[in-house]
């Protein structure tokens, strides 16, 4: 990437809200023209032409539920014919839950993996053959998740556990083909996820659990993800509390157990007391 994104091509999923929508503006502002994939296809129309017109670039919207495989191959696909080719490659579509494994229905755990993981996988093998000719990057934006289960996040823990075994084989595979793979790890960030998380029985929760003023903004955690690739880092733990929490799973897991159960028992309306 010769240290610059100017002029590379960068496709974002679930780029019409939240951390998706930091980078899309985080990555054009970096001079990257971008292809950017959500369901609210006019709104992420109105996006693009905005960010066009602030910065300079060239941005494309691609309707595109990730949990649908041709959806996925169709916006890798508007990315060559419009562009040529892809550089950069940000798996960020996601949902979360919230909800006891006991009182779900399973309907919510393939929601999560469909969306989640084989929203990742898919667009990831669409665009595979592009990346290795560029010689670019593959971004997961995963969590603290994907390295220690979490109460009352069962599918969405899974979701993530899921992406790092996937990301790190896909790594190892092309340790020699001059393809970048990272992982992105933010703490609790302030977006819309928490929101929009399922309950239960696979509607949507509606009110966030968590006390969102104490958490990264999401533009923070674009602009950590924006040098991440320019540095072309392997993994991005980005907050204290979250390298403290990898280390010591590591270390002393039965002891992390006891302090993520008194931190999730400390929620608004928390599901374990």
């Amino acid at each position: 990437m010769s240290g610059t994104l100017h002029n590379k091509t960068v496709v974002i999923t679930g780029a019409s809200s939240g951390i998706g929508l930091a980078c899309a503006e985080a990555f054009a502002r970096q001079g990257a023209h971008l292809v950017l994939g959500a369901r609210r296809y006019v709104e992420l129309c109105e996006i693009g032409r905005s960010l066009e017109i602030k910065y300079g670039i060239r941005a494309v919207a691609v309707a595109c539920d990730v949990a649908k495989e041709a959806d996925c191959r169709a916006l890798v696909q508007q990315a060559v014919a419009t562009f040529g080719g892809i550089d950069v490659l940000v798996n960020n579509a996601g949902i979360s839950m919230r909800a006891l494994f006991a009182d779900l229905d399973l309907v919510v755990l393939h929601r999560l993996m469909d969306v989640n993981f084989w929203g990742t996988v898919y667009c990831t093998k669409y665009a595979m053959a592009e990346l290795l000719r560029s010689k670019g990057s593959v971004v997961a934006v995963s969590s603290i998740a994907g390295y220690r289960g979490l109460p009352g996040r069962t599918g969405y823990s899974a979701s993530k556990f899921a992406i790092h075994g996937f990301m790190e084989s896909l790594r190892v595979e092309n340790l020699k083909a001059g393809l970048h793979v990272m992982l992105a790890c933010p703490g609790f960030t302030a977006s819309n996820i928490r929101q929009t998380a399922l309950d239960g029985s696979g509607g949507e929760h509606g009110e966030t659990s968590m006390d969102e003023g104490r958490m990264m903004s999401a533009t923070e955690v674009a602009e950590r993800i924006v040098r991440g690739i320019i540095q072309r880092k392997r993994t991005l733990v980005m907050t204290r509390q979250g390298k403290l929490a990898v280390l010591m799973n590591k270390l002393l897991p039965a002891w992390v157990d006891k302090q993520v159960y008194k931190l999730f028992a400390k929620e608004k309306n928390p599901l374990v007391k």
